[in-house]
């Protein structure tokens, strides 16, 4: 072989990327690689903001729920002491015998809740007015200030409805029939 022929073995050969005459090794380059590991972190963001999304819409949710339970709780109160527990009482006396008015007949109580739910799911005490300031004064207002716990913003989830909820809302949970908070 000739000098030129054998400098042109050894040499860079530009049309495969590597050296002529060095064996091509299986495996990735890093480039390649770091476009994988690229694509999987976009992936990975936007499920992340997809799912963190869902957890706020679920957990404010559960929260309606939660609302509706002491609702409940509320309305076998009522049944009990034909009254909604006063303001010093609150919704703890749902459970909690001990915040039972000493007016009231300590024999009739019973757990009208199995388990204490004295705040909502971010942690903030539930507002409770034992007279509605928002309707129908026999009944009571509950609620909670959401997410963000702030009072009279869009995310508070309440007993009763709001002028513009009463315009056909979707998401209104409350109900006007007497008895039911709201």
């Amino acid at each position: 072989m000739s000098r030129s022929a054998s400098a042109r073995v050894i040499g860079f050969d530009q049309r495969l990327g590597r050296f002529a005459g060095a064996a091509r090794r299986p495996g990735f380059t890093l480039i390649e690689l770091l476009i994988v590991i690229a694509i999987i972190a976009a992936l990975g963001g936007l499920v992340t903001v997809a799912v963190l999304g869902r957890k706020k819409e679920a957990t404010a949710k559960l929260a309606e729920t939660d609302l509706n339970s002491l609702k409940s709780g509320m309305k076998q109160f009522f049944l009990v002491y034909e009254r909604f527990p006063t303001d010093d009482e609150g919704v703890e006396v749902l459970w909690n015998k001990e915040k039972l008015s000493p007016d009231a007949d300590a024999s009739k109580w019973h757990k009208f809740m199995e388990e204490p739910m004295p705040t909502d799911r971010w942690g903030t005490p539930w507002g409770y007015r034992q007279v509605s300031e928002t309707g129908d004064e026999e009944n009571f207002d509950l609620w909670s200030f959401g997410p963000d716990k702030q009072e009279g913003t869009d995310d508070d989830i309440k007993s009763w409805k709001d002028e513009s909820e009463l315009m056909g809302s979707p998401t209104d949970t409350g109900t006007n029939d007497k008895g039911s908070g709201g």
